[in-house]
């Protein structure tokens, strides 16, 4: 039979056999179970890359404060020597992040590394700025001065989480997109796939005051662990009463952008995919209903925000406390990970188009073949190695 646009179009849109929800928390029994749990498997290890990127911009959280912290250059130099032990962790992180994106969901990264672009390289242009600065803020024939590269990297405290927590808030609000698989079907259409729809490419997310909401959210809490990391990191009392009065600062906007940001997500409408077509349509409370059909994640959630609540509080409150950054941070890592889970499980469009509410990404419309994500699968049972290595690694640059 010839095979054309079409009758790839309808064996793609074909039903599915016995489907009862595309939840991981939902026992399904199907065929094609591997293909799907794959696709699952993956977001997932997205998702919690994503979730430890937020906690690792403490190093971008105590950047930002760098001259509100210290009184004079001994203390300056304390804090940019207790973070410049860590700031290639989270580089790290970032570049993972992106790579577990490009392949395990590959028309995400396509669509969106390569059409917000604008967006994108001005988060890594601060991040590479961070580097220089580390680098040769004390190199000899500093033609800068060690001051201006300090500057350099408080703008990437500040633009960093910033940009990156408005791209992130992309995934409930939408993006201006456009994606036409069969171009690379027609002959002489150009073999691009998607594309931006307008010419703003990414900045136009900046002028979406929820995003910005959002944005805010992530900024105060990198800052918030900035300072709780750097109470457990820099035993000097000076520094740490400094950072308590800077805790209360930025705990009080925190919350409030947060619970803003997250209120609005339950209760705007979302992007719900039909699982039998493939058709995008918006459902109301779509999240809310998330998190009660994935009650598990809620729980996750909750339980993230009594962490990160408990590590607060208790250092605003007792001084001798030291290790706020462990409860606070864990419980940051599971409320970005409930929420992204949230963003990308049972029928549920992760990265909206609001150009074509049919160009809307899913887990499974953008990802990799069964082949590709088995293979990576098999790859990814080294993470824990991986981790264990990055804990040692920690441990040993703190002994410095």
């Amino acid at each position: 039979m010839l095979t054309t646009p079409k009758t790839i179009a309808a064996v793609n849109h074909a039903p599915l056999p016995d489907y009862v929800s595309t939840s991981p928390l939902t026992i399904i029994k199907k065929k094609d179970m591997s293909y799907e749990f794959l696709q699952q498997y993956w977001w997932f290890l997205v998702s919690l890359l994503g979730a430890l990127l937020v906690f690792m911009m403490f190093v971008q959280g105590a950047n930002s404060l760098l001259f509100s912290l210290s009184g004079n250059n001994d203390e300056r130099g304390l804090i940019i020597n207790s973070t410049g032990k860590k700031w290639e962790l989270t580089f790290t992180t970032l570049v993972t992040f992106g790579g577990a994106f490009f392949a395990s969901f590959p028309l995400f990264y396509s669509t969106s590394f390569g059409g917000a672009y604008w967006l994108w390289m001005i988060i890594l242009f601060t991040f590479v700025l961070q580097a220089v600065s580390y680098e040769f803020q004390n190199k000899l024939g500093n033609l800068l001065g060690a001051r201006t590269f300090h500057w350099f990297l408080v703008i990437n405290g500040i633009l960093g989480p910033l940009l990156l927590g408005v791209a992130v808030a992309t995934f409930f609000s939408g993006a201006n997109f456009i994606v036409d698989k069969y171009n690379i079907l027609e002959p002489g259409a150009s073999p691009i796939i998607s594309g931006w729809a307008n010419a703003s490419h990414g900045l136009d997310a900046l002028l979406n005051g929820w995003n910005l909401i959002f944005g805010l959210a992530v900024f105060f809490l990198a800052r918030i662990l900035g300072i709780l990391y750097i109470i457990n990191n820099v035993d000097n009392e000076n520094i740490r009463s400094r950072c308590t009065v800077r805790l209360v600062g930025n705990f009080v906007p925190f919350l409030v952008f947060f619970l803003v940001a997250l209120v609005h997500i339950l209760l705007q409408d979302g992007y719900a995919a039909d699982p039998a077509t493939g058709e995008i349509y918006l459902e109301p409370y779509k999240y809310f209903n998330n998190f009660v059909a994935m009650w598990p994640l809620a729980v996750v959630l909750l339980a993230g925000v009594t962490l990160f609540l408990y590590g607060c509080v208790k250092t605003i409150f007792n001084a001798a406390y030291i290790r706020g950054i462990w409860p606070s941070g864990i419980g940051a890592v599971l409320v970005v990970l409930s929420l992204l889970l949230c963003a990308g499980w049972n029928n549920t469009a992760y990265y909206p188009s609001t150009a074509d509410l049919q160009s809307s990404l899913t887990i499974k419309n953008s990802c990799s073949s069964e082949f590709t994500l088995g293979v990576m699968s098999v790859v990814s049972l080294i993470i824990p190695f991986v981790l264990a290595y990055i804990v040692v690694v920690w441990r040993k640059m703190d002994k410095k």
